[in-house]
């Protein structure tokens, strides 16, 4: 399976989404990637579109690969395994986490223009990201959108590696993932168009998806 674009990954998402369509969800996208792809879910789900921000913690010299997360609300998972097999000091994490932490908090100044964090106490909640390689950035949005009082978690992303879905299995009630590749090799391998969204992008599909809602 291959995907033109994340929005295009979002519209093939939806048709494993159909049984939701009841349950009043709010859908929430991972900045800043998942937002195209979660704008998709909601608009087919016919439910509101906000954002939880999340941040990666990548190994300092291979910023790719996660060694956790840390989100909204001082939210934090780490991969003790990647942690300990990449040799990262804790002098090391710690400054990974205050640059991230920094830049998470630029990205809800300007993402969120102003508008306050959806309600989630009692909903469910459909986290959704344009693929998962660890599931440690999905498993710290999890962590957030628990402690904001979610009811239920639906995580749902176009394409995972087999490693994240069953990590995920463990933190979300439920993991909706129509593509696990026998050897994922990168998210951005199974889209022809990955390029790096900028943030106009993204505010420009969140007041999108505002107007639809009113």
């Amino acid at each position: 399976m291959h995907y033109a674009t994340r929005a295009r990954a979002g519209q093939a998402l939806t048709k494993s989404l159909g049984h939701l369509s009841g349950s009043e969800p709010v859908v929430l996208g991972l900045p800043r990637g998942g937002v195209p792809v979660a704008f998709e879910v909601a608009e087919a789900l016919a439910a509101p579109l906000d954002i939880l921000l999340v941040r990666k913690l990548g190994v300092p010299w291979q910023p790719e690969l996660a060694m956790g997360a840390i989100g909204e609300g001082g939210t934090e998972v780490l991969n003790a395994d990647v942690i300990r097999l990449s040799h990262v000091t804790p002098q090391a994490v710690d400054a990974v986490r205050a640059d991230e932490r920094r830049e998470l908090e630029r990205r809800a100044a300007v993402l969120r223009g102003g508008h306050t964090r959806m309600s989630l106490r009692g909903r469910t909640v459909v986290l959704v990201d344009d693929g998962m390689a660890t599931g440690a950035t999905a498993a710290v949005a999890c962590v957030a959108a628990r402690a904001q009082g979610a009811e239920r978690i639906v995580v749902a992303v176009p394409v995972a590696s087999s490693e994240a879905v069953a990590r995920l299995g463990v933190t979300a009630d439920e993991v909706v993932c129509p593509f696990v590749p026998a050897d994922l090799g990168g998210v951005g391998a199974a889209y022809t168009d990955f390029h790096q969204l900028n943030d106009r992008e993204v505010t420009e599909l969140l007041s999108r998806a505002r107007q639809d809602r009113t």
